[in-house]
C-alpha cells in the first residue's frame, strides 16, 4: 500500500479527528473544520521540507509535523505503518475509491532557500 511508504493528507472530512481534511491520515489529528460547505472550491496547501510536513486548508493550518513526532497506535488493520519514511518518492492524488473529488489546480513549487 503507498501509504505505507510516505504521508496521506486527508482531504475527506470524515468524522474521526484522524482522519479529517489536512491531516496526515491516522498520525496527526484536528478539532477545527474549515472546509467549506459543499460545492464551494476548497484550497490545501501542503509543504514538505524534509522531515517537516504543514498542512493549511483554506489558509487555516491543521497540521505541522515532524518525522518522529508521537503518533498514536494503529486501530486498524488497514491504518498505514508507523516508522520514519523516505525523503523522496511519489505524489498521488486521491488513489482510493470514494466519493468523486475534483482538482482546479495542482501545483508543486521548490522552497525558497
Amino acid at each position: 500500500m503507498p501509504v505505507n511508504r510516505g504521508y496521506e493528507a486527508e482531504i475527506g472530512d470524515w468524522p474521526d479527528e484522524y482522519s479529517r481534511a489536512g491531516v496526515l491520515y491516522s498520525f496527526t489529528r484536528t478539532q477545527s473544520h474549515p472546509l467549506k460547505s459543499l460545492g464551494e472550491w476548497n484550497t490545501m496547501e501542503v509543504t514538505i521540507d524534509g522531515p517537516h510536513t504543514i498542512i493549511s486548508v483554506n489558509g487555516e493550518k491543521i497540521t505541522d509535523f515532524h518525522e518522529g513526532d508521537e503518533v498514536p497506535l494503529k486501530k486498524e488493520s488497514s491504518d498505514p505503518e508507523r516508522g520514519p519514511r523516505p525523503d523522496s518518492g511519489y505524489i498521488g492524488l486521491q488513489n482510493e475509491p470514494g466519493p468523486e473529488v475534483d482538482f482546479k489546480e495542482v501545483s508543486l513549487l521548490p522552497l525558497q532557500k
